[in-house]
């Protein structure tokens, strides 16, 4: 099922339009990739527009946390998706997206890349 992103099928009203021209491939889309917790990372790969290539990341077992205390980097496991502030199903699912608070074995993160766009998680462990 495709998802169409343009914008030349309703009103401003909410009324329908009478079509002027067919769509556009270009204005096609895709449902969101929900990143879940898994064993094993497993990335997909898709073309995108102007032939250009987005890693999607569909399953995750680390994250790339940052430590700001001593200013380091480190591949750490997580555990479990604490709190997503963008919509409390998804912590409940174990979805992660940007901004989502993560439980690692460092401690309390909050996810600062988009893993279905990007392909890794990135992560600020939280100084309590």
């Amino acid at each position: 099922m495709g998802v169409y992103q343009g914008n030349d099928l309703r009103k401003i009203t909410g009324g329908l339009k009478s079509s002027r021209r067919d769509k556009r491939k270009f204005e096609m889309g895709r449902l969101p990739t929900e990143t879940k917790l898994h064993t094993e990372d497993i990335r997909e790969k898709i073309r995108v527009m102007g032939g250009n290539a987005k890693i999607k990341l569909k399953y995750v077992t680390f994250a790339n946390v940052y430590n700001p205390s001593d200013r380091s980097y480190k591949k750490v496991k997580i555990l479990e998706v604490e709190e997503v502030p963008s919509n409390r199903e998804y912590a409940r699912r174990g979805i992660i997206v940007k901004g989502a608070k993560i439980r690692t074995e460092m401690g309390e993160a909050i996810v600062t890349s988009r893993p279905g766009q990007d392909g890794v998680i990135n992560a600020i462990l939280v100084q309590k």
